[in-house]
């Protein structure tokens, strides 16, 4: 009788620290999409605030100058259901900018030009990455959220379900890394 019991509560502690271990990966997958969300909205801004920065500063083109401008003004001001198409729209208006890559020579021509195409393409191509690492944490914390353990243990606590970060970051060519 008391071999059972042992034996019983042997089994009942395995569970018991299996549920932990599984509640404490979850909870550091959820830090990590915090921080990985953190890390995608600093570039998200940097690349918003480069993109205003090169519309004021008179070198492109009037008509240019608008719709970078108006593009990167809505995406830092955008409220957080928006930010995905603000953040699309903005990429776009790169794309448009920069489709001839004439446009990025004369950038690179005027005063201080050449460190701001070059802050700019950096920029373009940290969104990504950083979209990339959100999504993959997301992914990760999916994954592991759709075991029924998890479910019926409810280990997620109220923690909100993780979404995706969804955007068009297709960079301009002109400012690929093959351009620039």
């Amino acid at each position: 009788m008391t071999a059972t019991l042992i034996w019983i509560l042997v089994v009942l502690v395995a569970i018991g620290l299996y549920l932990s271990w599984t509640a404490g990966r979850l909870d550091r997958l959820h830090a990590r999409i915090d921080a990985a969300r953190a890390a995608l909205d600093a570039q998200l801004l940097r690349r918003a605030s480069v993109a205003q920065e090169l519309a004021t500063s008179k070198v492109l083109d009037p008509a240019a100058s608008i719709v970078l401008y108006e593009a990167a003004h809505a995406a830092r001001q955008a409220e957080e259901e928006q930010r995905e198409v603000a953040e699309s729209e903005l990429s776009q208006a790169l794309r448009a900018v920069f489709a001839d890559a004439r446009q990025l020579d004369v950038v690179r021509e005027a005063p201080g030009g050449d460190a701001a195409a070059r802050e700019l393409a950096e920029a373009v191509r940290r969104v990504p990455m950083a979209r990339r690492f959100h999504n993959d944490a997301v992914g990760a914390a999916r994954r592991l959220r759709e075991h029924r353990k998890v479910r019926w243990f409810r280990l997620a606590g109220h923690a909100p379900f993780p979404m995706a970060f969804e955007m068009d970051d297709e960079p301009p060519p002109a400012l690929s890394d093959r351009a620039t």
